[in-house]
């Protein structure tokens, strides 16, 4: 997905967010707005959302010298979403349809984004998605790729939205590998994250070779990229994932919510909205 300009003032508030995390004075947080305007001058006309954010979040770390500006947040999000697991879980064996309610809930978790929001509210979005009509019309084909496949590549998104994601993979009945960042960026999930809210026990965790959000592949090192072309079903969480693969041919099942208006343009529902959106190349598993 290419960037709008829309996309602008996302970045700039990204950019300053992460520089106040990092504990940049007011000076050093008006050079780093600076600099973030003229990665927007400069940026390719080819380039993606998370492929410019991940120049600016290096950015700040490197003028700070802050490794993980988000750390705290990080472990935050993990600790409050570990003290749901147990009713997450009981809420897919008392479900009618453990698939879909496991599906529903690992969206629910994508609401753990501070590149989207500052604040977010994990019980009552949990409610929301719940209920919520799924867009996108990808449910049955994920469904029945689930049914027909050996392994699954799970790709991460946010630190805490791990947890929703290891209840899905509970429920999955397939060896999942797990793929995070290979370092921090944002909230993004890391090793370190993912290990904390236990995927480590459930799937196999590996990293994308990148530091960088989503999964562009050109940033992602060769034993990543051999993992993905080789994988039968890819199950990709959140927008900077979407917008990284939303153009690649790939047996891909985007699972997220449309918190960004450009987001839910491009992916054609409303804002807001709960999303399961099959790729053209999952069209080998049509529904059962």
């Amino acid at each position: 997905m290419k960037i709008y300009l829309d996309c602008w003032p996302c970045f700039m508030r990204q950019a300053l967010s992460a520089a106040r995390r990092a504990g940049a004075p007011p000076a050093q947080q008006r050079e780093i707005l600076e600099e973030t305007m003229a990665q927007l001058q400069a940026l390719a006309a080819a380039a993606t959302p998370p492929e410019l954010g991940e120049r600016i979040h290096r950015l700040v770390r490197e003028r700070t010298r802050h490794p993980d500006p988000y750390l705290e947040s990080k472990r935050a999000a993990t600790a409050q979403a570990l003290t749901l697991y147990p009713e997450l879980k009981a809420r897919v064996q008392g479900a009618a349809d453990p698939l879909e309610t496991a599906v529903r809930i690992a969206i629910a978790g994508n609401i753990i984004d501070y590149g989207a929001a500052e604040h977010f509210d994990l019980v009552e979005t949990l409610e929301r998605v719940l209920t919520a009509p799924l867009a996108g019309g990808g449910m049955p084909a994920l469904r029945h790729a689930i049914s027909a496949v050996d392994a699954v590549l799970y790709l991460a998104d946010n630190a805490g939205e791990t947890v929703f994601d290891r209840v899905l993979i509970d429920t999955l009945g397939v060896p999942v590998a797990y793929a995070v960042k290979a370092g921090p960026v944002l909230n993004d999930a890391t090793r370190t994250e993912a290990e904390a809210a236990g995927l480590h026990t459930v799937a196999e965790v590996i990293d994308t070779g990148s530091d960088a959000m989503g999964a562009p592949l050109m940033l992602c090192s060769p034993a990543f990229r051999r993992r993905f072309d080789g994988a039968a079903l890819i199950i990709a969480k959140g927008q900077a994932n979407y917008e990284t693969l939303s153009a690649v041919s790939a047996p891909i099942c985007f699972l997220l919510q449309a918190k960004c208006g450009v987001v839910a343009d491009d992916l054609g529902v409303a804002t807001g909205s709960v999303v399961v959106k099959a790729a053209a190349a999952l069209a080998r598993f049509p529904a059962a």
